[in-house]
């Protein structure tokens, strides 16, 4: 089979609804969101904290953190499987090979990518903005939330590269997922199998969503970033 034959049996697969290919793009959806969503719910507070506090030990934390923004999502997967395994600490779960396993695999992969870029975005914030709202009498709390707004692109850039490291991995999903048809294939994981039994047209379709869904998500956060904020009109 050609490409361009691959290129036009994949849009006539996408035009007509091929009812596996909707099922596979849901679950992605489902398991990509929720380990954004999670990753993002620890990953904002934890990098505001290291960003704003001195501790002991802070640097090697930080450290760790920007050390785990490049950890193969392949290791992550095999410590979630050796966790969730009957033999392992957490089996009694019965979370392995279901899409709960791979939302926990793909947050561990996310959070250092979260949380670290936050610590970037924060600290590249004026420090006398710091002081200025401590001196209009503003709260911990309220200080912090000003910051976050102050450095939004930078958050926006967390949530980014942790969207963008999550969808598209394999390893992890596969080896916590099992790869199971209706029940824990992904996107990602999908292509593989298509690919390897020479299913060229349903990979390229997988592929052209993949890609889809990314570029869709990515200009979704970016035009939410461009909204001027409502409290400082910028």
């Amino acid at each position: 089979m050609t490409f361009w034959q691959s290129l036009i049996d994949a849009a006539r697969l996408l035009l007509t609804g091929y009812p596996e290919l909707w099922r596979v793009i849901g679950l992605t959806m489902q398991v990509t969101g929720s380990a954004l969503a999670i990753s993002a719910v620890v990953g904002i507070p934890v990098g505001a904290a290291i960003a704003l506090s001195r501790f002991p030990g802070r640097h090697l934390l930080v450290t760790v953190l920007y050390t785990g923004m490049g950890l193969p999502p392949v290791v992550v997967g095999l410590a979630v499987y050796l966790f969730l395994s009957r033999r392992g600490p957490l089996g009694g779960l019965d979370w392995l090979f279901t899409p709960p396993a791979m939302i926990v695999a793909q947050a561990i992969i996310a959070f250092p990518l979260v949380a670290g870029l936050t610590i970037a975005g924060l600290e590249g914030v004026d420090p006398d903005l710091r002081l200025q709202l401590r001196s209009l009498g503003a709260s911990q709390a309220q200080v912090v939330r000003a910051l976050l707004v102050e450095a939004r692109g930078g958050v926006l850039a967390a949530l980014l590269a942790g969207f963008g490291g999550i969808i598209s991995e394999v390893g992890a999903a596969m080896l916590v997922g099992g790869n199971i048809a209706g029940q824990t294939r992904v996107l990602s994981t999908a292509i593989v199998l298509e690919t390897r039994q020479g299913e060229f047209a349903l990979a390229v379709a997988m592929g052209g969503v993949l890609l889809g869904l990314a570029f869709g998500v990515n200009a979704l956060l970016l035009g939410l970033e461009r909204r001027p904020n409502w409290r400082t009109g910028r």
